[in-house]
């Protein structure tokens, strides 16, 4: 008995290991014929396991079934899943750290010592930096935006904004993007007919779903980096744009996420796209590049705020 449910334990880590399995070589590597290869699948299916035959080369695969069946993880998915379940427990999303801190708590009791040692230690060595708390999003708030963009059903929903108060708003949902501690939904607005994104902690859907749309093709192939120039530039009051006499290349990674867009010119320049709530913002970030820069469109404001910075750092030279 022992045998046999030690040699099931094998058979299913080897079914969740490659997509498909000849019945030849998994009754090779479990060392059974194909009699008894074919008993031991029909255990699995009666534990629940959608252990499926393949038509064409006589194997076998593990398909999706109607509930969840127990999982086998190795070392490393042991690990890693208890790391993200940890860091799963206080994300912006509402309605999930319940959900995985119990799930977490399944996960540890069962972990082996040096697991449990492993996963203790790169948390006594880790140190959670307290930030600005996300908005919190509910999961199915989230759950109906994907499923309209799968579905390519247009979404209505009431938005909510600081400057203008609740509206309704009628778009055609292409994708959500985790962005900075936020969730966006970039889609084509309807009444605006231009794309649009939207914060989704700000946003309500109304059920049931509009009509269904042909998907239109976004500016840019990346919808994160479209979303990263919407962010950095388009949205803001003031917003400038600067050659920075450095390659992207150099100066690529002293740029933070939602700080400006980067556009490559040639080997000795680029230009940078940035936007601010003032120019004043815009000179430090500007500055905070630390290359050399010559301003190619920007607002008035932002020379004058230019010329205070230079004077403030030059009298600081002068007394000492």
């Amino acid at each position: 008995m022992l045998e046999t449910s030690g040699r099931l334990l094998k058979l299913l880590s080897l079914l969740q290991s490659h997509r498909e399995w000849p019945g030849t070589e998994l009754a090779e590597r479990l060392g059974v014929s194909r009699r008894t290869l074919r008993r031991d699948v029909q255990r699995l299916r009666d534990l629940d396991y959608p252990v499926q035959a393949t038509q064409g080369t006589a194997g076998y695969r593990l398909g999706a079934g109607a509930k969840l069946p127990p999982l086998l993880l190795d070392d490393e998915e042991a690990v890693a899943m208890v790391v993200c379940l940890r860091s799963g427990a206080d994300r912006a999303v509402t309605g999930v750290e319940e959900s995985a801190l119990r799930a977490l708590v399944k996960l540890e009791h069962v972990l082996p010592a040096r697991l449990r040692h492993r996963v203790s230690t790169l948390d006594n060595a880790t140190v959670r930096v307290g930030a600005a708390p996300a908005p919190a999003v509910s999961a199915d708030t989230l759950m109906v935006i994907a499923e309209a963009c799968r579905r390519h059903e247009r979404l209505r929903f009431d938005y909510t904004t600081p400057r203008l108060g609740p509206r309704i708003r009628s778009a055609e949902p292409h994708s959500l993007v985790n962005f900075d501690r936020h969730w966006y939904l970039v889609a084509w607005d309807t009444d605006r007919e231009d794309w649009r994104t939207f914060r989704v902690d700000r946003l309500v859907p109304r059920t049931p779903l509009g009509p269904r749309f042909t998907p239109r093709e976004l500016p840019g192939k990346d919808v994160a980096a479209y979303l990263d120039r919407r962010l950095s530039a388009q949205t803001w009051p003031f917003q400038a744009t600067v050659t920075l006499h450095e390659s992207a290349t150099e100066v690529s990674d002293r740029l933070w996420p939602g700080m400006g867009v980067i556009e490559p010119v040639d080997d000795h320049s680029c230009l940078l796209y940035l936007g601010a709530d003032s120019a004043r913002d815009l000179a430090w970030m500007i500055t905070s590049m630390d290359a050399d820069f010559t301003l190619v469109d920007a607002p008035p404001e932002l020379a004058e705020a230019l010329r205070t910075q230079a004077t403030r750092c030059l009298k600081a030279i002068h007394r000492t």
